[in-house]
């Protein structure tokens, strides 16, 4: 048994997975290192995925020919597409999972892939060759003393460095119930120079469905019609779905949660670190919305094979007396038994600034970051960095160039260049607010968008890049036969009616009736046979239907998004020399210099989103370096 690598993969959570799946795929002899094999990938707050933005960065990882999706899809007790009543930008895939099967689907995968080895352990130091012009990896030394060669490390601790756990006056070290903390890693770092932070989360109880009175509540079923994460075909959408509830607390609620404020770590001092703005705990929301007299909870399910069930919007670290108070107060669980109350951690993160594009530490050669130690929340921003972290230590130890992707290619994208350029004050979670060119990137051509570069790195099979190309031609084909089919006065009047639309003054095209806000290509197949015979002979899915209509209605705003996307190219395409001393710039602001010189961007693209430099900075820049 050799204990030499290419690549060691710290931490086995959404983050470590893909990082390490992705890695050995590609040919690297990979170690994923992880506390517990017994809960690989473990879905320590709520057992769903995707969510607003969220469900777009799963299918770019699908894309890319990472394996969250699928897992997703093999594990799914639920589907709901988020967001139909708006434009198809904001549509967003969500799907509450099998716990317990989604983690052991996961470690069924790692323990199938070439290349790829798995060590239960803890690392405690990372190893560092100091010769040379720049620190670089050479290995890392476990708990247990073992030394493990390698030429790249990437770091996935999630919220297990330096972990401390709240429960009112109570507190225990570890990185989530039951686990304990990692030690050693964060006092070494931030010897070497890295500047080290501090965040908290949350997490709510967990509840026994044989103690709740489902009657009392509003049930939330799934999709009617559901869809999927993944691309593939051999996953399918998920049969047989179990319902989920909403809840409501009350004023009552609120006064018994308010006698236990005085013991709040939250709130007495004892929680120094910074909590995620938008998903607060529920005595956060006490203090932000004091009028407010009800909040709306969710009851998910956490299993198929479990009574356990996730109160989503009850997070909290008060004391678990007051918390059993409460929840006995609420509608429909006033006998309820509580497998185990919620609690907030505390863990270190390192501020994502210090990072490059490709998620290399600026310091460090070889070591990469990804997940919850770049200050982001949430499973999909995880999974979305460490696939991205896996690719590049791959590629880097290997001499090609990294992989990063741009604002209006992916949410990835943004995501990175947001931690990277901006850095962040408080755990980061994705929006589609936070992207520029959201129509561009939407959740139905994820795969259009990125399935080429998954292609040509090596993660995407011919086969599936063929099932690509051959959809994006049927694609063309329905818009084109829309172009050319054309209907007569009264033809599909009955039709236009009964979606509220003005009859046809004249004979048109189909793809200019397609145009309007509630005609769909589904309906009109109906009272159009050339449209119904086409759909049928060609065999198209409602996937490859669906994209046309988004591309016909939204044809203008697309354009639109990439004109600018294009322009803002030019400014992505203009290279800042490394090292560049932005002090010898007096023209500069100071607050610019300090900046640009703490950030050090690579083009003035980057440099122009970074917080605090303005547009009379980048035109001296500009003048500089490009114009």
């Amino acid at each position: 048994m050799k204990l030499q690598y290419d690549i060691v993969v710290i931490g086995a959570g959404h983050a470590g997975c893909e990082a390490a799946a992705a890695a050995a795929r590609l040919g690297s002899r990979t170690l994923l290192i992880t506390i517990d094999l017994e809960k690989i990938a473990s879905m320590s707050c709520n057992p769903a995925v995707g969510g607003v933005a969220k469900g777009q960065i799963v299918r770019e990882i699908d894309a890319l020919g990472g394996k969250m999706g699928r897992i997703t899809d093999l594990s799914a007790i639920q589907f709901r597409m988020l967001n139909r009543s708006k434009g198809a930008a904001m549509w967003s895939p969500r799907a509450q999972c099998d716990k317990l099967l989604f983690s052991r689907l996961w470690r069924k995968t790692l323990e199938n892939t070439k290349n790829l080895y798995l060590w239960q352990d803890s690392v405690t130091e990372i190893l560092i060759d100091p010769s040379g012009e720049k620190m670089r990896v050479k290995g890392v030394k476990t708990r247990m003393g073992v030394e493990i060669e390698c030429s790249r490390v990437v770091l996935t601790a999630g919220t297990f460095l330096e972990g401390v756990m709240h429960c009112g006056d109570a507190k225990a070290e570890g990185g989530r119930a039951g686990d304990q903390a990692a030690h050693g890693i964060s006092a070494q770092l931030k010897g070497l120079g890295f500047e080290l932070g501090r965040m908290k989360t949350g997490t709510p109880a967990r509840l026994d469905a044989r103690t709740i009175n489902f009657e009392a509540l509003e049930i939330q079923e799934g999709d009617a019609d559901p869809g999927k994460f993944s691309y593939d075909p051999d996953t399918e959408p998920v049969k047989s779905q179990l319902p989920c509830f909403m809840v409501y607390t009350s004023k009552q609620v609120h006064d018994i949660l308010r006698t236990g404020f005085d013991r709040s770590p939250l709130f007495n001092g004892t929680i120094s670190g910074i909590g995620p703005r938008y998903c607060p705990s529920i005595e956060d929301k006490l203090r932000t919305f004091a009028s407010k007299e009800q909040h709306q909870l969710f009851l998910e399910p956490e299993g198929r094979d479990t009574n356990e069930y996730y109160l989503n919007g009850f997070s909290s670290s008060l004391p678990y007396e007051v918390q059993l108070e409460a929840l006995h107060n609420i509608v429909g669980l006033e006998d309820v038994h509580v497998y185990r109350p919620g609690y907030a951690i505390e863990y270190d993160y390192f501020p994502p600034t210090q990072l490059n594009h490709s998620l290399e530490t600026k310091l460090v050669e070889g070591l990469f970051f990804a997940g919850q130690v770049n200050g982001t929340t949430g499973y999909e921003e995880a999974a979305a960095q460490g696939l991205i972290a896996g690719i590049n230590a791959h590629r880097t130890l290997n001499g090609e160039d990294a992989i990063v992707l741009k604002r209006d290619e992916a949410y990835i994208g943004v995501l990175i260049d947001d931690l990277v350029t901006k850095g962040v004050d408080e755990p980061y979670r994705m929006f589609t607010s936070r992207a520029e060119y959201r129509i561009l990137l939407r959740q139905d051509n994820a795969d259009a968008r990125l399935t080429p570069l998954g292609h040509e790195i090596g993660l995407v099979d011919d086969e599936k890049y063929e099932r690509l190309l051959k959809k994006n031609n049927a694609v063309e084909s329905l818009i084109s036969m829309l172009g050319k089919s054309a209907v007569k006065i009264g033809e599909i009047d009955d039709y236009l009616i009964s979606v509220n639309e003005e009859p046809l003054t004249q004979g048109k095209r189909l793809l200019d009736i397609v145009l309007r806000n509630n005609v769909t290509i589904e309906g009109l197949s109906k009272v159009s046979k050339r449209l119904e015979k086409f759909i049928a002979e060609n065999e198209l899915s409602r996937e490859i239907i669906e994209q046309a209509e988004i591309r016909i209605k939204y044809r203008g705003y697309i354009e639109r998004e990439k004109y600018f996307a294009d322009k803002m190219h030019r400014l992505e395409d203009i290279a800042i020399p490394k090292g560049f001393d932005y002090n010898s710039l007096q023209s500069l602001t100071i607050e610019a210099r300090q900046k640009l010189s703490r950030v050090a961007p690579e083009t003035i693209g980057q440099a122009s989103r970074i917080p605090g430099v303005s547009p009379a900075d980048i035109n001296v820049l500009l003048i500089k370096f490009g114009r």
